[in-house]
């Protein structure tokens, strides 16, 4: 217990100090998880809005990949990606294997398939229940998947925490094709199976301490966001009622 007690407080004198080793972990690691996500994000809503409404054969086919690949191991696709990278694969010309960018492709092909699939489902539920009046006012079908997405905006926030959530927790992939290199490839997942392997516990702790707080920071920022939207919405709303009824 007393080494356990001990560590605790030496993991929590290394974030109260900055200690820079801990921080360059913590920011590199950010830093590859939001490339990913905003990259991933980008391309998941579109594409998952215009799944959640277009109607065409072998979508049932489509689906079912996608939702096959929400259960791909990380490690799975941190070496279908060192293939890609490497020497003798085809774009080992490009020289991203063990750097930053390689990590930040294989987190975001991890997050994609998360990112399209929530955002089908949420816009297909809103095409049920509003679908068909959009088509009556001649919306075809990517301006209805827009305009859908938008009005489900708040809950396509949770997508995004959850594709935030996929990336900077991910540790295979990133051990893979980023090497778990010192000052450079690094980050707060790898890092901690690292120091744990190596028994300093006191870092290993204090990077997942980090690491639960910037989760909860998140979570806790979006749901403020959301609430006050929807105060905005709702006070916009209250006011507009008495003109209507003029």
């Amino acid at each position: 217990m007393s080494t356990v007690s001990e560590s605790v407080s030496v993991a929590l004198q290394l974030i109260t100090s900055a200690d820079p080793g801990l921080w360059a972990i913590v920011g590199r690691s950010l830093a590859v998880s939001a490339t990913a996500c905003a990259l991933s994000c980008g391309l998941g809503l579109v594409l998952g809005g215009w799944l959640g409404v277009a109607r065409f054969a072998g979508r049932g086919g489509v689906l079912a990949v996608l939702n096959t690949l929400l259960a791909v191991p990380s490690v799975v696709v941190g070496l279908a990606v060192y293939l890609l990278l490497s020497r003798s694969g085809p774009w080992g010309g490009l020289g991203w294997l063990f750097t930053f960018k390689a990590m930040v492709f294989a987190q975001a092909l991890l997050v994609l398939p998360v990112v399209t699939a929530l955002t089908r489902q949420v816009v297909e539920d809103a095409e049920r229940s509003h679908g068909e009046q959009l088509r009556s006012l001649g919306a075809g079908t990517l301006q209805r998947s827009l305009m859908l997405a938008w009005d489900e905006r708040y809950a396509l926030l949770t997508v995004l925490i959850a594709s935030f959530g996929r990336a900077i927790s991910e540790v295979g992939a990133v051990m893979i094709v980023g090497g778990n290199i010192d000052g450079f490839t690094r980050v707060m997942t790898t890092a901690i199976a690292l120091e744990t392997s190596k028994g300093d516990l006191p870092l290993a702790l204090a990077l997942g301490l980090v690491l639960l707080a910037v989760v909860l920071a998140l979570n806790v920022f979006i749901a403020l966001l959301r609430r006050w939207r929807e105060q905005v919405d709702g006070a916009a709303f209250g006011t507009a009622a008495p003109g209507v009824a003029a």
